[in-house]
């Protein structure tokens, strides 16, 4: 058999080292605990709140002047414009819209202007009517009136006539019979 220490069994019938802690003071701990977990939250909860309400007024500035860069180069062509009809120089005006193109392409505003023969694209170009042509079907007869585009995003499409294959009248019609008797 083995011997007990006589320490083992000492401390075993001995209460605890530490003294207990009342209900009172656990639960006075507990509490305090709490109180700095809720400030804490409440803490966090404002500073998203602050953080959301910075980043409203920063959106709403950006787009309150997200166009004054493109203001700013449309100016000097505001300028020219008006001292070309001052002096009612056409080449002046001439140089006024390669002034304005040139700020449009500055800013990534690109012209739609198809060329006689190419595809018709819906998402560039808007049918204004369809002419009877010898040229391939659905393609650029004319251009009416130029497109522009903003990146990837048309902010006009291009007025386009498309071609159409042209009518066959059949032999039989009298109105297509050019010998009438």
């Amino acid at each position: 058999m083995a011997e007990a220490n006589p320490q083992d069994e000492s401390a075993a019938n001995e209460p605890a080292a530490q003294p207990e802690r009342s209900l009172e003071e656990l639960l006075a701990e507990a509490q305090a605990k709490i109180e700095q977990q809720r400030e804490a939250m409440l803490r966090a909860v404002a500073e998203a709140d602050n953080v959301r309400k910075r980043a409203q007024a920063e959106a709403g500035t950006a787009q309150k002047y997200a166009l004054e860069r493109f203001a700013e180069g449309l100016l000097p062509v505001v300028d020219s414009l008006e001292a070309a009809l001052q002096s009612k120089d056409v080449s002046g005006v001439e140089l006024t819209l390669r002034q304005l193109k040139a700020s449009l392409e500055k800013q990534n505003i690109l012209e739609i202007q198809p060329a006689a023969g190419e595809r018709f694209d819906p998402h560039l170009h808007q049918a204004i009517a369809a002419v009877p042509s010898k040229a391939e079907p659905n393609t650029v007869v004319s251009v009416m009136q130029k497109g522009y585009r903003l990146h990837d995003r048309v902010l006009r499409p291009a007025l386009v006539t498309v071609a159409q294959a042209p009518l066959e009248k059949p032999a039989g019609n009298p109105i297509s019979n050019k010998d009438l008797d």
